[in-house]
């Protein structure tokens, strides 16, 4: 979608820049990944370092020598931040930045601190991996993921990881849903594709969109004729395109899995309506699709 909307050549140009681009942006979405899991490891750190200062101070209270350790020691927190081969690929991409830019760890730490969600779990007693999961989970999707400063910092970095957040932030909560103790290293390490069918795919529907983009916009505008002519060429009309392709060009992939998909992306990343304004252009060129027996799916249940 992003490489579709960024390309402003013909359909005789050379891709090769465009899937450059597309492979680059894939890549960098692993770094956003782990950019994240550093920022977790960063905020356990300060707690802890927090607390040390707290041991140390010259008049400490019973409250600073024999301080709540929850949060430094919730289980998510060390389970990432203990890991050894997540902390090497970290390194490796020099992806760390949050010693440089601390501030930003500052910001979302005094934000944890100061929620109703840290109090409440502070306060209760010793916690088992549930609730430690339960806790981080929460401040992530109200705090860390939603916060303004985080997004713009993230814009500055690196321009396509604006639209990336949305999908790493979910694969993320996914992979804390799943945690447990006993799993291995590599389970906060995943791969980029579930196998070389998935970069095959990724190539193919670039170029199959590209090489009947002019095809695909004459069919798309014959069924928006009472719509703004505007709408058609921002990201609506991208997804549209990319759907008819996914119907015209890849016939293993069912009718109904392309236009779930592509009203999935259009409520994440376009506008309020979209949604409705894609389904009803996809439901009108589908219905056509069976009255002319065109663009027929191959196995059982796929039209």
């Amino acid at each position: 979608m992003q490489s579709l909307f960024a390309f402003k050549g013909t359909e005789s140009d050379d891709f090769k820049k465009d899937e450059r681009f597309l492979f680059q942006s894939i890549d960098k979405m692993s770094d956003l990944y782990f950019s994240m899991l550093a920022l977790l490891i960063e905020l356990q750190k300060k707690a802890n370092s927090k607390l040390e200062l707290s041991q140390k101070k010259l008049l400490a209270t019973k409250e600073d020598i024999n301080p709540n350790r929850k949060f430094a020691d919730n289980a998510v927190l060390q389970f990432v931040s203990s890991n050894t081969m997540l902390k090497e690929v970290i390194e490796k991409r020099k992806l760390n930045f949050w010693d440089l830019d601390f501030e930003y760890v500052d910001v979302i730490y005094k934000a944890v601190l100061e929620s109703d969600l840290y109090k409440n779990y502070m306060a209760k007693g010793p916690s088992d991996l549930k609730e430690d999961k339960d806790f981080i989970i929460d401040i992530y999707t109200e705090i860390i993921a939603p916060n303004d400063k985080l997004y713009d910092y993230f814009e500055d970095q690196q321009i396509t990881w604006v639209d990336d957040l949305p999908v790493i932030n979910t694969a993320i909560v996914k992979t804390f849903t799943k945690l447990k103790l006993t799993k291995p290293e590599t389970f906060l390490i995943p791969e980029l594709y579930k196998d070389e069918d998935d970069r095959v795919f990724a190539k193919d529907l670039l170029y199959k969109t590209l090489l009947n983009r002019t095809k695909f916009v004459e069919e798309i505008a014959a069924k928006t004729t009472n719509w703004d002519a505007d709408r058609l060429a921002s990201l609506d009309g991208v997804l549209l395109q990319m759907a008819l392709c996914e119907f015209q060009k890849f016939p293993s992939i069912p009718v109904k899995v392309t236009i779930n998909e592509y009203l999935e992306i259009a409520k994440e990343y376009s506008t309020p309506k979209s949604s409705v304004f894609i389904n009803g252009i996809l439901d009108k060129i589908v219905k056509e699709y069976k009255e002319n027996n065109v663009h027929n799916k191959i196995g059982r249940g796929l039209m």
